[in-house]
């Protein structure tokens, strides 16, 4: 089984804390969705004929192409490989992209979940980091999807925005747990380099919460998921019983999946690769059939690292079995040895031949998973 990513990297305007590849170039949308077609058929064996069972439509903001032009994506996506009776079909979405008459033509094409860019539900803090919704408008989103028969929703949400505090954290809980809505993605607010966050905070236009704070705010968020029956799936994830996110999941263990679109990236299960982050580049080597994208063979080592980070992260956590089925000795005697310390602290737990975080664990996480990775051959 594997799954198709696809980048759509059109915004409106762009949020203050994004730096994932995106461009405010709509008139470009036409020649992208061409391009987007052609890239499949160059790459239609990348899968080896494996069975799709996710597809996701990522960005950027996908609710700025038409019905047509999904349409199109969609035909040449059923025409070129299998796709699962059963697949499960995302689109991320904005809320005031969400209009009757958009959810009323989106229910003809095959999504049967969206994945709705929320953020907050207050409209101060949406201002502060340049979200073009309202918390009406987030709101109303929901309701709408829901009466168009579009029931899978899952929502973002981001804590330690600024001038946020555990008050207003709690009250953003609040509400997304009244919308009862079957996945919830939260993350900690990051200052990723050059974006106009990260030079507002070093002009000192804005105070980053400080990490006793985040801290504070995760443990609300852990305890109000339990309390409202979400599954804490993945440090960042929650889900009722039975929706968590496959395509996300997939990634988490290591499944194949095809990256479109330019910055988008795929994983094969030997390499990794990545295309050209620039739009207008992509559309015309696409084109010209030209080379859109590098790649990096993965030694054992890296595959082993990457198994360590991305299970660490997820509530199954390593499996002492597929370490020993898959990985040289010398990274199972290595990981064996160096995660005692993380046990006898109380950081990581082992049961039924599983390492797993611990709440306590959680909070230096990204330590763990460095101390964790092999860094010597």
């Amino acid at each position: 089984m594997a799954g198709i990513y696809l980048h759509v990297p059109f915004c409106k305007q762009r949020c203050t804390y994004c730096d994932f590849y995106t461009q405010v170039l709509p008139n470009l949308i036409p020649d992208f969705v061409t391009s987007i077609q052609k890239e499949m058929h160059i790459r239609k064996d990348y899968l080896k004929g494996e069975t799709i069972e996710t597809i996701y439509f990522g960005g950027g903001t996908p609710s700025l192409l038409s019905v047509d032009q999904f349409q199109m994506i969609f035909q040449t996506i059923f025409c070129l490989f299998k796709v699962e009776d059963h697949a499960e079909i995302t689109f991320e979405a904005n809320p005031d992209d969400l209009s009757s008459d958009f959810l009323g033509q989106i229910r003809k094409l095959p999504f049967n979940r969206i994945s709705i860019g929320i953020q907050a539900f207050d409209n101060n803090l949406l201002k502060s980091i340049n979200r073009r919704h309202s918390a009406e408008q987030a709101i109303e989103a929901v309701k709408r999807c829901k009466t168009a028969g579009l029931e899978n929703i899952s929502i973002d949400l981001i804590y330690g925005l600024p001038a946020q505090n555990m008050e207003n954290w709690k009250a953003q809980l609040k509400a997304a747990f009244e919308l009862g809505v079957k996945h919830i993605s939260v993350y900690g607010l990051t200052y990723e380099q050059n974006t106009k966050l990260w030079k507002q905070r070093e002009r000192g236009e804005i105070i980053p919460t400080n990490d006793e704070e985040m801290i504070a705010m995760y443990e609300a968020l852990l305890t109000g998921m339990s309390d409202h029956g979400y599954e804490a799936y993945e440090i960042s994830n929650f889900c009722k019983p039975g929706s968590r996110s496959k395509h996300n999941s997939a990634y988490w263990k290591m499944k194949p999946y095809l990256g479109l679109g330019p910055s988008a990236h795929s994983f094969d299960g030997d390499s990794r690769q990545w295309n050209i982050s620039n739009i207008r580049k992509y559309i015309q080597a696409v084109d010209e059939s030209s080379p859109f994208y590098e790649v990096e063979l993965l030694s054992e080592r890296d595959k082993y690292n990457d198994y360590i980070m991305v299970s660490l992260r997820i509530s199954d956590g390593v499996s002492e079995i597929y370490l020993k089925d898959n990985f040289d000795k010398k990274y199972v005697d290595y990981f064996i040895k160096s995660v005692c310390i993380f046990i006898d602290q109380s950081d990581i737990i082992h049961e039924n031949s599983c390492f797993r975080l611990t709440r306590k664990g959680i909070h230096i996480s990204n330590y763990i998973i460095s101390e964790l990775m092999f860094v010597d051959d």
